[in-house]
């Protein structure tokens, strides 16, 4: 009889102690796939953003910081303004290489061109902008026109549709940004001329007017000189201009860095306790089969099986419930997170970007190694025991 046929008709005859097996793989698996997907997407959606925005410094209005932070990040429209004579006295400050205006904006409740309700606009000039407008050539090879927009990857043109009507005016939608994870990815971007277009008829053609205050903008997106330092242009726009927030790259979004790390120690924190439990239960499952099998395995040894066999046989055993366990819960756990990701970005607070596949595979592959690698261990000792013992012994009642 070879390892692997003993292995499975040990298994399927003792149902219940391979079901613990099963489930503390299951546990172990679904807990470290869960901390990479989440975690590592987190991260990873942070990154995505920062690059989307492309500043070294966004200035914002005094006040206003955590609120523009969610804004960018979640998705959550945010209606702030300060002088338009503010861009000026920014682009004076020493070390600043470029800077480019923003307007956030909003459209109306019930939004038929994503899914929420409330989608995010951001009007920006194509003429100084060096964030959207470098992608967009590379992408269509042409600037956004009176009319025209770019979407996040979860806008779309309605079906049946042309176009995208907002506050009674249609838009065409020209490309897809590149998905980020984060609110970005339920955003729209539309040319100032565009969203001045939209305030002007909105006033004739829609429920409810789009207002722009006369010479605002919302935001400053800052590009600071390759030689000079990002937190003392920061520090010296802050003193040139009392009433602004500067906030440069390296804390933007710090607020979602410390949530995503107390998050990391509340789940290593679960899965250490997990895993301790799972090794003492391994451990005692085995040692009891190991036991009750003691007369099994000494006819194994009388027939002439080697230690080394028997030991095997029962680390095999346990290799082959930890695969079993650890693919139902690498399977469970990447089918509840995809399902309720919404969920999980509204609960825990923090917005995640899915893996594609080839990362997919490589996260469920640590899962199982882990799994793999817990189970194995457990079962040492007990395995290492009962293969030691003589046969006349192992047979005794």
């Amino acid at each position: 009889m070879n390892l692997s046929r003993l292995a499975i008709r040990n298994v399927l005859g003792s149902s219940f102690r391979s079901w613990v097996v099963v489930l503390s793989a299951l546990l172990v698996t679904s807990f470290t796939l869960t901390l990479t997907l989440v975690l590592r997407g987190a991260e990873t959606s942070l990154r995505l953003a920062l690059n989307r925005l492309g500043a070294d410094i966004v200035v914002v209005p005094m006040g206003t910081a955590d609120k523009v932070e969610t804004a960018l990040l979640m998705g959550i429209p945010v209606r702030v303004w300060m002088p338009k004579a503010n861009l000026e006295k920014v682009s004076a400050v020493p070390g600043v290489e470029k800077v480019s205006p923003q307007l956030y904006l909003s459209t109306l409740t019930g939004a038929s061109c994503c899914s929420v309700e409330h989608m995010f606009l951001v009007a920006y000039d194509p003429v100084t902008d060096f964030t959207i407008e470098p992608w967009l050539i590379d992408k269509t090879g042409n600037h956004l026109r009176l009319g025209e927009v770019v979407g996040g990857t979860y806008v779309f043109t309605p079906a049946g549709e042309q176009n995208i009507k907002i506050y009674g005016y249609f838009v065409t939608l020209k490309a897809n940004l590149e998905p980020t994870g984060t609110g970005l990815d339920q955003s729209m971007f539309l040319t100032f001329e565009t969203a001045e277009d939209i305030a002007r008829l909105s006033y004739t053609i829609a429920e409810e007017p789009l207002e722009i205050p006369r010479d605002s903008i919302s935001a400053i997106m800052v590009r600071v000189a390759p030689d000079q330092d990002v937190t003392q242009v920061a520090l010296d726009i802050m003193h040139a201009m009392p009433g602004v927030t500067p906030i440069t790259s390296a804390n933007l979004f710090r607020s979602y860095r410390k949530q995503i790390t107390s998050l990391l120690r509340g789940i290593l924190a679960m899965m250490v306790v997990v895993l301790s439990v799972s090794l003492l239960l391994i451990g005692l499952v085995f040692s009891m089969a190991a036991n009750e099998r003691r007369r099994e395995l000494g006819v194994l040894r009388a027939m002439g099986a080697t230690r080394g066999f028997v030991f095997q046989s029962l680390l095999y055993e346990a290799g082959f419930l930890a695969v079993s366990g650890g693919l139902i819960g690498a399977f469970l756990t990447t089918l509840a997170v995809y399902l309720f990701r919404n969920f999980l970005v509204h609960t825990l607070g923090i917005p995640f970007l899915l893996p594609s596949v080839l990362s997919l595979i490589a996260q469920i592959a640590v899962g199982l190694g882990m799994s793999l690698a817990s189970v194995t261990v457990a079962a040492l000792l007990p395995a290492y025991r009962i293969s030691q013992m003589e046969p006349a012994m192992a047979m005794r009642e």
